[in-house]
């Protein structure tokens, strides 16, 4: 699969910019660990770019991402890229079975945290953005209220990589797509 045709997919299903902006920032972050662990950067990146596609039509736990599994499977998504959108949800107590798996989890809600936090910076900047800080943000239950603490801290877990590395990765791989995302690198 091309990432021109997940792009049109994703299009396809989410009319609202800020899903498709966090398609793209997911997408960033997983190119960036495939880059770093040797594995397939055009793949990993489809499947951040993909999986929350559906999220506008299916909205309930219940639903998403298995029902827009299903979207993708007629649609000739492979199946382990399938599979690794269907880990991102916890909800569904999907085993790990590859690295894409938990890194798709990782990146999930950590890429949205994290530009979240840059654009409250005063200078709307990835650039600014530290390990204490997002920490910080992380205790204030009122900001990115649907960001689940738990996802964040277990991600980085899951993955094999310190909570404070990984949100530095995150900050970083994000800076190539900081214009698309609204906030400055």
């Amino acid at each position: 699969m091309h990432r021109d045709a997940a792009w049109d997919i994703l299009v396809e299903y989410s009319q609202e910019e800020r899903t498709r902006r966090h398609g793209i920032a997911v997408e960033a972050v997983m190119r960036a660990y495939a880059r770093l662990l040797h594995e397939d950067e055009e793949k990993w990146g489809i499947t951040g770019l993909l999986h929350d596609f559906d999220w506008e039509i299916h909205p309930t736990e219940d639903l998403h991402p298995k029902a827009g599994s299903v979207l993708l499977e007629a649609r000739g998504v492979p199946a382990d890229i399938r599979y690794a959108i269907l880990c991102h949800a916890p909800f569904l107590g999907m085993e790990y079975t590859s690295k894409m798996d938990r890194a798709i989890y990782a990146c999930d809600e950590l890429s949205g945290f994290v530009t979240a936090c840059a654009l409250v910076k005063p200078d709307k900047s990835l650039a600014s953005i530290e390990p204490a800080s997002v920490r910080k943000k992380m205790k204030d239950k009122a900001f990115a209220r649907s960001v689940s603490r738990d996802d964040l801290v277990n991600g980085a877990k899951d993955l094999g990589v310190e909570l404070d590395e990984h949100i530095r990765f995150v900050a970083e791989a994000l800076k190539p797509v900081a214009e698309q995302l609204g906030v400055n690198p």
